[in-house]
Formats: C-alpha cells, sequence, structure tokens
C-alpha cells in the first residue's frame, strides 16, 4: 500500500493535479450556470430553467427501476419449460456524479484552467449465496463492472447503460462462480471459512444532493498567479505549483437489499508544491496542502505566502545539507509524522481482509485480547469526526462505500488488540462490517482506515521529550538523535510473499547532538524496520496530537484518509539512504526574475 500527502509525486511532479475521488479521473468540459457570487469566489447553480427533474431523482428513479427489472429476470429462462440457470443474489448500483474545477499556476502563469463533469456507476453481482460467491479467494474483482454513464438527466439513456453493465457484469459473475466451485472442490482446506459476504440489514439515508460550484476562475487565476509567482524569487526551486481544486460530487447507492444512500461529498484543496535538486543530483522536495469543505475554510492569501516563502526557505536549505549516514538509535517523530507512521506500520495490518487468505501475512490475526502496544496507548478509527482543532478530516464520510453508516472503531484499549477495520467481506470472529467498506469508483470494497486517532496516557511536554531524546542517545553512547519534523509519504507490505517490512521518507529531519551543537538539517533519509519491533520500541509521547491528511492506495483503490498522533520518541529507529537521481542541476541559470533574460 501507498500512502500520501494529497497531491504528490505522480499529479504534481507532472504538473498535473486530479483529486482523487470517487468519480472518474477524466474531466469532461462542461460550462457551469452563472449564479450569486460569494465573497470566496464560488456561487451556487440556480435551478434548472428548463423545469427538468434534478438529477437526483432522475439517477434514483433509473437505478431503483433498472435493479427491480434485473433482479425479477436475471438467471431466469426466456422459455417456459427450459431449466433456470443460476440468478444474482446481490445486485448493487453506486453512482459517483462529480463536478470538478481545477486551477493550477507556475511561476505566476497558469498551466491549466477548466471544469468537468463525470459520472460513473460500479455495478456489482454476485452469485451463488453469501457463504461461497463469485467473489471467493482471488476471484474478488469478479463481482464489479464500471462503466461511465450518460452526463444528461435522460432516465431511459442511463438505464439503458445501466441495463448493459448489468448483464456483462451478470455473464463475468456467472462464469466466475462456476470457476470458484470447481477450485473449492481441488484444493486444501483454507484456513478461514469464513462467508464470502455478510447479511446486513438495508439502509436507507437520502442526503441533499450537492449544488455544482461556480467558480469565480478569474479572481482564483489572478491569485495563484500572485502566490505562484513568489517561487521566482528563489532560483533553487526548479518547479513549483499552486493549485485549487474544487469537487462537488454526490454518491448514489442502491442495492438488491433494499438499500438506497445518497451521500454528498464536497471538497476543496489549495496545494502548495516545489522541488529542487541537489548538486549530487538528489531530488528534494516541499509542499503544503489546505482542505476545506468549502472556500471559505481555506487560509487568506497572506498566510498562504508566508507558507510558499517558508517551503522555499527549506528547499534551499535541504539542498546543501549534508546526506544522512544509515543510523540505528534513538529519534523522536513529531505529531503528523507519528501519525503517517501508524497509519503506515499498524493502521493497514488491522484492515480486515488482511486477516483471511494464504496470501497475508496476518501479522496481528491471532493477537486479539493481546498486547500488541505498550499500555499507554490506544488506537481508534472515527470516520465519523469531520474536522479536528478546526481542520477538516480527509477521512470523513457518513457512510461507506457498501452503503453502511459509518462508525467509531476502538482498535487497540490500552495496548490490547479488540478488533479490526470491518467491510462486507467476513473474517474469522468477525462476521459483520463496522462501516469501514472503502474504494474509489472501479473497485471492490475492502476493509480501510478513515480517520486513525492515537491517544496516549503517558504524556510529557514536547520540550522535555527533546531532552530526554538526549538522554537516550547519551546513554546508547550515540553522539546524536534524529527529530523527523515531516513525512510525505510511506509504504506497507502486507502479503507472505515478501517481508513484513515498512519505508517511510520523512522530508524534514535533522541530527540533536548530545553535546550541545545546534542541530542539523541532513537529507536523504528513509525510515525503515518491521512492525512487531518498531510498536513497542515506543517509549513516551508529547502532549499535543497533530494532523496528517492524505490519500492511501491500496487494492481497493485510492481513498482519502486522516491520522491524527502525538510525537513520539522511539528508542531505536532504523534510517537508510533514500535512492537518489544521477542528473545534475540545470546547467544554465534561469532567467532574471523581472523575465528580461539577463
Amino acid at each position: 500500500m501507498w500512502c500520501s500527502r494529497v497531491a504528490l509525486l505522480a499529479g504534481i511532479l507532472s504538473m498535473s493535479f486530479s483529486v482523487v475521488n470517487r468519480g472518474s479521473a477524466e474531466d469532461i468540459n462542461h460550462n457551469s450556470k452563472d449564479g450569486e457570487q460569494s465573497a470566496a469566489g464560488f456561487a451556487t447553480t440556480s435551478t434548472d430553467p428548463a423545469g427538468r427533474e434534478p438529477a437526483d431523482k432522475v439517477l434514483l428513479a433509473a437505478m431503483k427501476k433498472e435493479l427491480a427489472r434485473a433482479m425479477g429476470s436475471l438467471g431466469k429462462s426466456v422459455d417456459e419449460g427450459k431449466a433456470e440457470t443460476l440468478p444474482p443474489y446481490f445486485l448493487s448500483y453506486d453512482v459517483a456524479d462529480a463536478w470538478t474545477t481545477n486551477i493550477t499556476a507556475q511561476y505566476g502563469a497558469v498551466l491549466r484552467s477548466d471544469q468537468g463533469h463525470s459520472r460513473d456507476v460500479d455495478v456489482q453481482v454476485r452469485v451463488g449465496d453469501p457463504k461461497l460467491d463469485n467473489t471467493h479467494g482471488a476471484h474478488r474483482a469478479s463481482a464489479l463492472n464500471s462503466v461511465t454513464l450518460p452526463l444528461a438527466d435522460d432516465q431511459a439513456a442511463i438505464e439503458r447503460t445501466l441495463w448493459w453493465a448489468t448483464n456483462r457484469g451478470y455473464g463475468t459473475a456467472l462464469e466466475t462462480y462456476l470457476t470458484v466451485k470447481t477450485e473449492t472442490q481441488v484444493r486444501a482446506k483454507e484456513e478461514d471459512t469464513s462467508p464470502d459476504f455478510s447479511i446486513e440489514p438495508p439502509v436507507k439515508a437520502i442526503e441533499p444532493a450537492v449544488k455544482p460550484s461556480s467558480v469565480d476562475t478569474k479572481m482564483w487565476e489572478d491569485r495563484l498567479r500572485r502566490l505562484s509567482a513568489i517561487f521566482k524569487e528563489y532560483p533553487h526551486v526548479y518547479n513549483n505549483s499552486v493549485s485549487l481544486t474544487v469537487q462537488d460530487e454526490t454518491d448514489y447507492l442502491v442495492s438488491s437489499e433494499g438499500s438506497e444512500v445518497v451521500t454528498p461529498y464536497p471538497l476543496v484543496r489549495l496545494i502548495i508544491f516545489c522541488s529542487t535538486k541537489a548538486v549530487d543530483g538528489m531530488d528534494l522536495y516541499r509542499e503544503e496542502t489546505y482542505e476545506a469543505r468549502t472556500p471559505d475554510g481555506l487560509p487568506d492569501e497572506k498566510l498562504v505566502a508566508e507558507t510558499i516563502n517558508k517551503l522555499s526557505r527549506e528547499l534551499e536549505a535541504l539542498r546543501v545539507a549534508p546526506v544522512t549516514q544509515p543510523f540505528n538509535g534513538p529519534a523522536i517523530l513529531s505529531g503528523r509524522a507519528a501519525a503517517v507512521f501508524f497509519h503506515e506500520v499498524l493502521g493497514h495490518r488491522l484492515e480486515g481482509q488482511r486477516q483471511r487468505g494464504q496470501e497475508e501475512g496476518q501479522t496481528f490475526t491471532k493477537d486479539l485480547g493481546k498486547q500488541i502496544l505498550p499500555s499507554f496507548l490506544s488506537v481508534y478509527d472515527d470516520p465519523t469526526l469531520a474536522s479536528f482543532d478546526g481542520v477538516a478530516l480527509s477521512g470523513h464520510y457518513d457512510h461507506d462505500d457498501e452503503g453502511q453508516m459509518a462508525r467509531r472503531v476502538d482498535l487497540i484499549q490500552d495496548g490490547v488488540l479488540k478488533t479490526f477495520l470491518m467491510s462486507r467481506q467476513p473474517i474469522a470472529s468477525f462476521a459483520d462490517s463496522n462501516g469501514h467498506g472503502r474504494a474509489q469508483t472501479g473497485y471492490m470494497p475492502t476493509g480501510r482506515q478513515g480517520n486513525l486517532i492515537v491517544s496516549s496516557t503517558n504524556q510529557v511536554p514536547e520540550t522535555k521529550l527533546r531532552q530526554m531524546l538526549i538522554d537516550e542517545a547519551k546513554k546508547q553512547g550515540k553522539p546524536y538523535g534524529l527529530y523527523f519534523e515531516d513525512i510525505s509519504s510511506g509504504f506497507a507490505v502486507t502479503n507472505r510473499r515478501s517481508p513484513q517490512a515498512y519505508s517511510v521518507i520523512p522530508l524534514m529531519v535533522y541530527r540533536v547532538y548530545v553535546d550541545g551543537r545546534p542541530d542539523e538539517l541532513v537529507r536523504g533519509v528513509s525510515i525503515v524496520g518491521t512492525p512487531l519491533a518498531s510498536l513497542n520500541r515506543i517509549l513516551v509521547t508529547g502532549d499535543k496530537q497533530e494532523l496528517f491528511n492524505g490519500d492511501c492506495g491500496a487494492e481497493s483503490g485510492s481513498v482519502p484518509v486522516s491520522a491524527i498522533a502525538p510525537a513520539m520518541l522511539v528508542s531505536e529507529m532504523e534510517t537508510q539512504k533514500q535512492a537518489q537521481g544521477t542528473a545534475q542541476p540545470p546547467i544554465l541559470p534561469p532567467p532574471a526574475v523581472d523575465g528580461g533574460g539577463k
């Protein structure tokens, strides 16, 4: 699994950005209607002057009608007297209807400014019964068929597309189910014989669909031009972008069980990114993301400008900082760094589907009721929380992608493992969902993290935490300990065919010397290790929690996540050198700031 702070790596490095959402990544140009302008530069569209039915009514009507028709017909013979084939026992339609606006500027000029509308549906068909169906084992994806729906609110056209996708999905599900039945007869008995699907009561929760926003593109283009122009003052910032993304998405789910769920997902993000290259070819970058539910929640231009200057100065310092050497000793993880650490090292291993299947490492499967963390630490996941200290949480949702109500799950209490994050894929001892079935459009939902929160009863002020780091380094005979201020991303391996290890990539790392020398910024650090060893080396935590917002990629696609944790002192942290590039920095200096090229 790969997790990152929003808009890093592939999207930003290529200078284009598309928010990872439940809708399609492909944008289709659409001119929004004009509306009343707000101070933030946004307006809500007015009612359709043609008097047509709104999209939410048209979509739901088409989905419900075609679902009922399919469940009443599929698997039944057209000609009387012929034997029936297998009908589906479960069918669902999950539509993501998303309106997006993207504006990106670089060095004071606009790179991208567009608006789009996408509408995609995941059709899930299950054949057999909940105990054994076509999704068994390695065939989980056979239940899903994803297609693009018409953008027009044309019920007949939508029904026709659903009909075609359903028939195609049913054919795949039926063929795969026959394969599954054969495999279960010839293969050895599985260790976990849990059913393939949990039986849940139907959910009916219809929220108002989010209205597509109209963005004052000129105002925002001008603002992003001014902000991105700041980078011109820093000659060693070789790449940069300031991006605004506005996404108004509504998800519609109907199922043959009787569930009807409509959930709005409004999201606004402002992303700052900048990168440089050291003399030895090492690529370095800094970034910051501001997230809100509405544009009014974004910071003002002055604060963003201050952030850009800060990130640029840090880049200038990083490019001349010494390269780290492999290290194994005491370290402090800042609160944000600790949040990423727990998301990667622990969170993924507590996702339900990782407890079954002979390919999974099952790190903690047999540890229910046992202590797996120091007794002063507790961990829970609560997607119902919408914000933390006034900041919107990426991992918030009201219903998961299987229509189940989001709920708080206490995973670890006083160091003792209590449960796992469950979708509707049962595991031994846990037959039901706990509202954590999540997926990007085009992927089957699995148990995933939402808002992972770490709390501690062994806290000290962070100033004391620093002195404890120095004392621990002296005790171990180390000349310094490490302080990890910021972490960008991480990678965790949970299957048996690879080492059960993790790697996280810090951005800002300091050596804290025991002899009183000033802290020294270093670069090229990668934290590595194995979870069982690392988690039990936490000695004490700070007294303030900090937030990580980002996107996490796994087998069910990329989903927005959050993690919250206090700073932590760890007795041993192992690091290695990062891979670095071989290309040298630009030979020709950049043009003059005034654009004259002198």
